[in-house]
């Protein structure tokens, strides 16, 4: 699959509720993440933790896709999610992820929002 396959089949997995199984399957070893840039988390099992305690911490109610921009081994997903956080009153949080791409896994990830 070339980039921008890799992309939707990552955006296909997150819209059907697949957050864990798509990082499973889309995610380097190595991978490195990060909010706004700073901070990054490295490596798939560290990752993995802080993606499960977000899952674990929100009920969803829904998420679209704006933009899709993909360059190379680069790509960059506009995301609106609707969602409450545990303990917490429902929200709408946009955010844009920008994803590096090699060898068909995600070896970098940064997600901006406000």
């Amino acid at each position: 699959m070339n980039t921008r396959e890799l992309t939707k089949a990552v955006i296909d997995g997150i819209m059907a509720g697949k957050i864990l199984e798509t990082f499973d399957r889309y995610y380097a070893d190595e991978v490195v993440m990060s909010e706004n840039g700073v901070n990054p988390r490295v490596g798939k099992a560290t990752n993995r933790t802080y993606e499960e305690q977000f899952v674990n911490n929100v009920q969803f109610h829904g998420a679209t896709v704006g933009r899709v921009l993909v360059d190379g081994d680069h790509s960059a997903v506009e995301w609106t999610f609707d969602l409450t956080p545990r303990g917490g009153s429902r929200v709408t949080q946009r955010q844009v992820a920008v994803q590096t791409w090699k060898n068909g896994k995600i070896v970098r990830e940064d997600f901006y929002h406000g």
